[in-house]
């Protein structure tokens, strides 16, 4: 048996290891498209949390310091800015495959993220949840916080089919990130709901919401997209009537589904959306980001639509529990117009991208948008490469 001496060495040690990973400073990688540059190092992992978290640490009941409660992945997070800090609310996986909110902090956005002592007490409805996840923030005029995730239940209709789930958005508002106040889940005439988000302004005097209407726990079905409603009370949220904003389009990324990311940015030229697609390959499904404008006075009528993606999965993002995906539900804009994109890869660990408002608008509304065929893309791309060919010295100062 382990002595104290050992249990103590070795507690020690974890210890070590655990602030060296917090403490890891991180810095841009260096490829740099001109859009946002990504950092080197994953902001969250499943090692990030605290031990206390994972590790019985009383010698009497674990001589030999195992963990007792694993954790599998931190990934698809909330982002919110707030009294000069970035916050956020991650998806934490445990290893029983149950997912719960957890607010981690930090004082520059790119590094140093702590979790809090404990994970977020969500409170139940009528209905319980079975699991939780994907929890979109919204900052609204109404002086809310508002968060909206995905609950899933069983699907009772089926009760011989143990993988058989409904999936609804879950709605909590909150003024600190501690106190939160459970609302009825969103009600609409779809079937089942994900990726719902609050725009962060009324419209026409009411609550505005992007949906993602569906048929089926995983499937969206013969309709899908990014959907708009309006509802008129946040405490008994319900969309009587869906309009689809931004469809799944044939051959593109996302023909086989797309939703809404986090709540869009507001600028001069019109709102910032970030959002995700999903195509489908001999490998399976592939999720990237892409990112489209509205209309200021009109947030669910677009304006632009840069082609293809915005990030896709590279180098050893590709690789997780659910490889070849890259999502996200959380980005910031700091008070120098700095926007800080979180995006998680294949469903395991947590990332950072940083830009700015100027050059996001300018990729947004420069970018040409998708022909849709390749002979139309040939002649799109022809066309850039005649425009630089005809300049002196080939764009050169």
């Amino acid at each position: 048996m382990p002595t104290k001496s050992d249990f103590q060495n070795r507690l020690a040690e974890l210890q070590a290891r655990h602030r060296a990973l917090i403490e890891r400073p991180n810095r841009p990688t260096e490829r740099d498209n001109g859009i946002y540059r990504r950092w080197t190092n994953p902001i969250l992992t499943a090692d990030h949390t605290p031990l206390f978290w994972r590790y019985d640490l009383d010698f009497k009941s674990n001589p030999f310091l195992m963990e007792r409660i694993g954790v599998n992945a931190a990934f698809n997070s909330g982002a919110i800015y707030r009294d000069g800090k970035y916050l956020l609310v991650v998806r934490v996986e445990g290893v029983d495959r149950k997912s719960f909110f957890a607010v981690a902090d930090s004082a520059n956005g790119v590094d140093n993220f702590s979790f809090w002592d404990y994970p977020v007490q969500l409170p139940q409805t009528g209905d319980p949840d079975t699991n939780v996840y994907d929890m979109r923030l919204t900052q609204h005029e109404d002086g809310w916080i508002y968060g909206l995730f995905c609950t899933e239940r069983k699907d009772k209709t089926q009760p011989n089919d143990a993988s058989a789930a409904t999936a609804q958005c879950g709605i909590v508002r909150t003024h600190d990130l501690k106190t939160w106040e459970r609302l009825p889940d969103l009600v609409t005439r779809s079937g089942q709901q994900r990726n719902v988000v609050v725009h962060p302004e009324f419209v026409d005097g009411k609550y505005a919401l992007y949906t993602r209407p569906q048929d089926g726990f995983i499937s969206v079905g013969s309709g899908g997209g990014i959907g708009w409603g309006l509802a008129g009370d946040m405490t008994r949220a319900r969309v009587d009537e869906e309009i689809i904003v931004d469809q799944k389009v044939y051959h593109t990324i996302k023909e086989v589904k797309n939703g809404q990311g986090p709540a869009p940015l507001k600028t001069e030229r019109g709102w910032l959306h970030l959002a995700h697609g999903v195509r489908n390959t001999a490998a399976g499904l592939r999720y990237v980001l892409y990112m489209f404008m509205t209309a200021l006075d009109r947030p669910w009528a677009i304006t632009h639509a840069p082609g293809g993606h915005f990030i896709a999965p590279e180098g050893e993002e590709r690789v997780g529990d659910v490889s070849n995906v890259t999502f996200s539900n959380g980005w910031i804009v700091n008070g120098k117009n700095e926007v800080f994109i979180y995006y998680a890869s294949s469903d395991t660990r947590l990332h950072v991208a940083t830009s700015s408002i100027e050059r996001l608008v300018d990729y947004v509304t420069n970018t040409p948008p998708d022909p849709l065929t390749s002979a139309d893309c040939v002649k799109q791309r022809s066309a850039l490469i005649a425009k630089n060919l005809a300049l002196p010295g080939r764009g050169a100062p």
